[in-house]
């Protein structure tokens, strides 16, 4: 049985149920799982350990590679199992006990999480659950749709339970690259200098008697919830596609540009897709997720090759990737996150990095994760690890939210994820404002004219003259730099003509 999936010899007796295996795990351990933006994830275990909670207590401290699918956040804090999670999530439920404080949120970016593992600043992980596709004859584990911190997770772990998820086709087996650098400070440099090129094993090498328990599963993952392009997210294509255009006639690009790195969304994949009717040809991407676009890319021959470290496509996208395994498997590579999202390698290959802020201040620093500066959405991400080290940095966010009672252009941000010093081009559907080298004082007004909502210009344009007045190298009003979000929590807008309209009427 699973003869062609277990290929060591002895392990088809750690087959058991979700249920046998959840009996493994104890109140506060931490534990390692598989999955990264929907991807791979572990689908059994998060369910059953859901369940072990209603009868007893059982806090677990969770580490993934980033968000999990399939309800798996949202059943494990409704259960009560969840007392820490880190690095990402996106689950609603999950999200609400982070805010009320029911559960804590560490925040990290998605290439460190392991490297803390490894040099012990985290506690060591007890139990990983890896989702696989096989188990090869040496005992490797081949992930599926995602690597994450997955080899990290499995070579650290004390006790390791595998999902056999025989809804995955075999053929997934040697599309991954695992590469796992070594302890510092004598560390060699990790030797990929281009997009395609392979490092690593084509599965997690681990001791097999670690592997305690094999649960068996048959699901597919989660679907993007990212959305099709709207009119809105194809002008912040088209101002992207319009600016790289210049920078090849200004040669400084080829017309194959750098490797791209999008992240994961509505607006960043609009963006890519985009892409398909650009002039750009022989493109290749390294970022740390491939969407919809980017097989769409694949399929009109522009993208050439695509690295990273998970596919989350639409179900249509889903079926058609795993169905034509053969035909991208010489143009796709997964790597675990830490390569995928690694500084070194963000400076050396020279990435074009295209990321997606909640917000924007008028100088330039960008809030990717907290809504008013205090609500946790989802996670700073991999953004940090890109944007710091890209060869052009570039934040991407609708001009407006809420109906237009919020804009995405602020005086201050109310939280910082980007500080200026790495932001090089802001996006939004109006326009595009390249900042490199620019001081604050132009960067104020090159950001109110080209991407802000015409209905906050004037109020930003008379804020930036009036804080010009107290002078200052980033002029400020301090006891005004943050109104905007207040207004817009007392009041329900950030608009002042609809403030001061509410207050004549309240008079």
């Amino acid at each position: 049985m699973f003869k062609d999936r277990i290929r060591f010899p002895g392990l088809e007796d750690k087959v058991m149920t979700a249920q046998e295996a959840a009996a493994f795990f104890r109140d506060g351990m931490n534990v390692g799982m598989s999955g990264f933006t929907r991807a791979g994830d572990c689908k059994a275990m998060p369910r059953a350990l859901a369940q072990r909670a209603q009868g007893e207590p059982l806090r677990l401290n969770v580490i993934t590679g980033a968000s999990l699918g399939n309800d798996s956040d949202g059943l494990m804090a409704e259960a009560g199992v969840l007392a820490k999670r880190m690095p990402f999530q996106v689950d609603a439920v999950l999200r609400r006990h982070i805010n009320q404080g029911k559960v804590l949120f560490a925040d990290q970016h998605l290439s460190q999480t392991v490297e803390q593992l490894r040099c012990g600043n985290l506690p060591a992980i007890d139990i990983a659950v890896i989702e696989a596709v096989a188990i090869t004859e040496t005992g490797a584990i081949v992930p599926t749709t995602s690597v994450g911190n997955s080899a990290s997770f499995a070579q650290q772990a004390r006790q390791i339970i595998v999902e056999l998820n025989l809804g995955m086709p075999l053929e997934l087996e040697g599309l991954h690259d695992i590469y796992v650098p070594d302890m510092r400070p004598h560390r060699e440099p990790i030797a990929l200098i281009s997009v395609e090129q392979r490092i690593g094993a084509a599965a997690i090498q681990v001791d097999p008697a670690r592997i305690v328990g094999i649960v068996v599963t048959d699901a597919l993952d989660s679907p993007s919830s990212a959305l099709p392009p709207d009119a809105e997210t194809q002008a912040i294509a088209g101002h992207i596609i319009e600016f790289l255009k210049g920078e090849v006639a200004a040669g400084r690009l080829s017309n194959s540009l750098l490797p791209l790195q999008v992240g994961i969304g509505t607006i960043a994949n609009a963006v890519t897709h985009g892409l398909v009717d650009s002039p750009f040809q022989d493109l290749t991407m390294y970022s740390e997720v491939l969407q919809d676009s980017a097989i769409a890319l694949l399929d009109s021959g522009q993208l050439r090759f695509a690295s990273a470290s998970s596919v989350t496509l639409s179900a249509a996208k889903t079926a058609q990737f795993l169905d034509g395994l053969e035909r991208y498997r010489d143009k796709v590579v997964l790597r675990p996150q830490e390569i995928s999202n690694h500084p070194e390698l963000v400076r050396r290959l020279g990435i074009i990095a295209i990321n997606t802020a909640l917000e924007f201040d008028i100088y330039g620093n960008v809030n990717s994760t907290h809504v008013c500066g205090t609500h946790m959405m989802n996670g700073i991400g991999g953004s940090g690890d890109f944007a710091r080290n890209a060869h052009l940095s570039i934040f991407v966010s609708k001009s407006v939210a809420k109906d237009g009672d919020i804009s995405s252009v602020v005086p201050m941000v109310s939280h910082v994820d980007h500080t200026e010093h790495d932001v090089a081009v802001l996006v939004s559907e109006w326009g595009l404002a390249d900042l490199r080298g620019l001081a604050p004082r132009e960067r104020a007004r090159v950001i109110i004219q080209n991407c802000a909502h015409p209905d906050y210009r004037a109020a930003l344009l008379d804020y930036v003259r009036r804080a010009e007045q107290r002078g200052g190298h980033t002029p400020h009003i301090l006891e005004e730099a943050l109104s905007w979000h207040a207004r817009y929590q007392q009041h329900g807008t950030m608009r002042q003509e609809q403030f001061h309209a509410q207050e004549a009427a309240t008079a």
